[in-house]
């Protein structure tokens, strides 16, 4: 496989002035998991139509448009899903990524139950870190919340082996009113003896499958008032420009934690995400009700400069911020599911 040349060009930015620093790589649309909040079973059972393997994208196919990324100003890569790990060979696709110019942190979403056979080719690749679903500790509520029969320690094992290898870790956990809200105290303090940093998220109205109801979410600022119930916090300040999690420092050491407000306090002006599906759709919001056919241009034997041409003139168009726009009744119209691009 190859890959164009990386060096960095003159910076791209959107309608909002906005920049492309992260992309999201979605490499299938497959799971094992039925979260009800991305893949919920009556709609995505046994007899859903995933999209085929000659439609997905190729490794080099991917390599070249994240070298053409890379070239506009992106640093940061997450490969998700669907559940990424269930895409063959994924490690082949991290090395070839990880030689990329420019790129400087690269990471993979997961549900983690794949982990204990994968963590240590995909850390051997390249790989930095892994960001790991986790919506409750005790086993009714894991399998209640994920629609399946597997015990919560799958997921644990599956952390404790990357952290084996040296991967870095967080863990995301989606907040539904109703579902395990009262579960959130364990989980930080699991999180602060396991020495993972944990990100509380807001449920979202992604897609239009997900059951969303307003009265479903629990506000981050509720959250943060639970865990400081707990223990003390002090604010941290974002690292970087476009952070989307608002993190706290226990002061007692224990590490930090976040939330991710979406929905309450949306960070729309900020976002500098890209998104690519694993059949080369360009998706410049989490919420856009359909994406750039890349794979067309790709495949339709566009040069380097071509693909970059095409890219950038996606981006310069962009002016999404749906969550500013969301009304009290969420999104309306049709909008991706988080399964398609992986959140």
């Amino acid at each position: 496989m190859r890959a164009v040349d990386s060096e960095p060009a003159s910076e791209v930015q959107d309608r909002l002035g906005r920049p492309v620093t992260d992309l999201r790589v979605s490499v299938t649309d497959r799971c094992n998991l039925r979260c009800g909040y991305c893949m919920p079973r009556e709609l995505f059972g046994q007899d859903h139509a995933f999209l085929p393997r000659a439609e997905l994208l190729s490794f080099e196919e991917l390599g070249r448009l994240v070298a053409v990324f890379a070239r506009l100003g992106v640093r940061k890569v997450r490969l998700t899903g669907g559940e990424p790990l269930l895409r063959r060979d994924l490690p082949q696709l991290v090395a070839f990524l990880r030689a990329t110019p420019a790129i400087e942190d690269l990471a993979l979403t997961t549900n983690g139950t794949l982990l204990p056979q994968h963590a240590a080719s995909l850390a051997a690749a390249g790989l930095d870190r892994v960001t790991v679903s986790l919506d409750a500790l005790d086993d009714a509520t894991f399998k209640a919340v994920g629609d399946t029969p597997l015990p919560v320690t799958s997921v644990l094992d599956g952390i404790a082996a990357a952290q084996a290898v040296g991967l870095g870790v967080k863990v995301n956990t989606v907040v539904q009113r109703g579902a395990n809200e009262d579960k959130l105290l364990p989980l930080a303090a699991w999180a602060r003896d396991a020495g993972v940093v944990l990100r509380f998220i807001e449920f979202m109205d992604v897609g239009t499958t997900n059951g969303w109801d307003r009265s479903r979410v629990v506000p981050a600022a509720e959250v943060v008032g639970l865990l400081a119930g707990a223990w003390a916090l002090e604010p941290v300040e974002p690292t970087r420009p476009g952070e989307v999690a608002e993190r706290y420092r226990y002061l007692d050491g224990g590490g930090e934690v976040g939330v991710i407000a979406s929905v309450t306090r949306p960070f729309c002006r900020t976002c500098v995400r890209a998104r690519l599906s694993a059949i080369g759709e360009l998706f410049t919001c989490l919420f856009a009700a359909s994406g750039h056919d890349l794979r067309a241009v790709l495949r339709g034997g566009a040069n380097d400069a071509e693909l970059e041409a095409a890219v950038a003139a996606v981006w310069r168009g962009r002016s999404d911020r749906a969550s500013e726009l969301r009304s009290a009744g969420g999104l309306v119209g049709p909008r991706v599911e988080m399964s398609y691009i992986g959140g």
